[in-house]
């Protein structure tokens, strides 16, 4: 539990650099953008090796009784958070996280201008129903809670650095999944999202159906349906 915790604690320090500009910033100018970038992608896959491999040295305590429908709940909402954090990269956004520079918003801001946040706690999410052991939920507990506790932050950091561009642009979506929607502002299916579509199929059949899941974490999701 002590190293699972010390892991996870660095996987938020980590993520936590780039919502600090003043170090952020600092740590550019000393190294350099893409040295930076580098290390910081290097050192953020190995914390999060360290955070899986600390949860499953961890011991097995069930906390409910497996049924097919903990699967089918993960069968649905780990999909759909995969999408949302792909579409979100690849979507322009200035609100939120994105790999996209353009200056307009992607059609994933209708759903929520934080795509990847929420795809992020909610892939994280639908993996607690079909665990169902104590150090499922710590370990995709955390990711979810700390993907939502992140978008107070941003949206702090995207008021002052946008101005008034920030409320023009906000209009237009909502933090609430769906909540724009219900203002008549219906997503249309672009480049980004499409391409999300397609990533997004091909991982979940390579998971699920081509032994992708196993190979990686050692279990077979399918496995409970049988």
């Amino acid at each position: 539990m002590i190293e699972f915790l010390a892991a996870f604690a660095l996987f938020v320090a980590l993520h936590s650099v780039p919502a600090i500009p003043v170090i952020r910033s600092g740590i550019i100018h000393r190294v350099g953008r893409p040295i930076y970038f580098v290390g910081y992608s290097t050192v953020s896959i190995l914390a999060l090796i360290w955070v899986f491999s600390s949860a499953l040295a961890m011991e097995y305590v069930p906390l409910w009784e497996l049924r097919p429908w903990h699967a089918a709940v993960t069968f649905v909402l780990a999909p759909l958070g995969i999408f949302l954090v792909i579409a979100g990269l690849l979507s322009a956004n200035h609100l939120s996280i994105t790999l996209n520079p353009s200056p307009t918003l992607g059609s994933v801001t209708k759903i929520t201008r934080h795509p990847v946040l929420w795809g992020f706690a909610v892939w994280a999410g639908g993996h607690i129903a079909a665990n169902g052991d104590l150090r499922s939920l710590l370990l995709f507990g955390g990711f979810a809670g700390f993907a939502l506790a992140a978008i107070p932050m941003i949206e702090k950091r995207a008021k002052r650095c946008l101005g008034s561009t920030w409320t023009d642009l906000a209009e237009h979506t909502s933090i609430w999944p769906l909540a724009a929607c219900f203002k008549g502002e219906q997503p249309m299916i672009d480049m980004p999202m499409l391409l999300a579509v397609l990533v997004t199929a091909s991982l979940t059949a390579w998971l699920l159906f081509a032994g992708g899941h196993s190979a990686m974490f050692g279990a077979d999701p399918v496995a409970i349906l049988a």
